[in-house]
């Protein structure tokens, strides 16, 4: 009972921190030397995060370490990226920079439309995974039917599809090449060292067998498992 009250103060004490800091962020005032190091070292800091707690879940590979690990490492991850997201948004609507040939509307059309499925997917985990963003709750069911069956990580492709049309919407080059070449790398790591394993010994080998039939980003044909596998 201690641990499991120990463990909602870790999860939602988190995540007003976390709303804290990127409050904090949006409101200092900083030069560019600062900005470009939280715009791009928030970023870059998923990297050790990741490997630090794939090592932490190789020294005690259990289910049980796997959940009581998990907010903590997501938050690590999160509170630095969030900060890193929201500065360079708010950097790139003071300053857009070398400015793209494309109409606003296109872009701003394709958030309405990304953002929609980064809904879905929150309802998607919602419902079938019992289990809530941010690292609030922990999906208690392995979600994958719906959007969760078509790619392992819908939510993942949506984020990254809503940030690349918030840099179409604004017409800035330095933005996107930001997101292709930061931020899609960092997640992606994240996930493929860190995420994976923790849902590989939280659901064992439904996540397993799961993993060897759906596309791990790109939502093209569900792969066929090989016999033996």
């Amino acid at each position: 009972m201690i641990q499991y009250g120990l463990r909602q103060c870790v999860r939602y004490g988190g995540f007003v921190a976390s709303l804290m800091v990127w409050w904090a962020v949006l409101q200092w005032n900083s030069g560019k030397a600062v900005t470009c190091i939280v715009v791009a070292g928030g970023v870059l800091l998923l990297f050790p995060i990741a490997l630090v707690g794939r090592r932490i879940l190789q020294a005690h590979p259990t289910c049980e370490f796997a959940e009581r690990s998990a907010s903590v490492i997501h938050y690590l991850i999160m509170i630095p990226v969030g900060a890193a997201i929201f500065k360079a948004i708010q950097t790139v609507q003071r300053a857009p920079g070398s400015a793209l040939p494309i109409p606003p509307q296109v872009g701003l059309t394709l958030m309405v439309i990304s953002g929609f499925l980064a809904l879905m997917t929150v309802g998607n985990l919602a419902l079938k995974g019992l289990g809530a963003p941010f690292a609030i709750a922990l999906s208690r069911r392995l979600a994958s039917s719906w959007l969760y069956s078509r790619t392992r990580n819908p939510m993942i492709l949506t984020f990254l599809l809503f940030l690349i049309s918030t840099g179409l919407w604004q017409g800035s080059i330095w933005f996107l090449a930001w997101v292709f070449c930061l931020v899609a790398p960092a997640l992606l790591f994240m996930v493929k060292i860190y995420e994976e394993r923790e849902l590989e010994l939280r659901f064992g080998e439904a996540y397993r067998d799961y993993r060897a039939k759906t596309p791990f980003l790109v939502p093209w044909k569900r792969k066929r498992k090989q016999v033996g596998s």
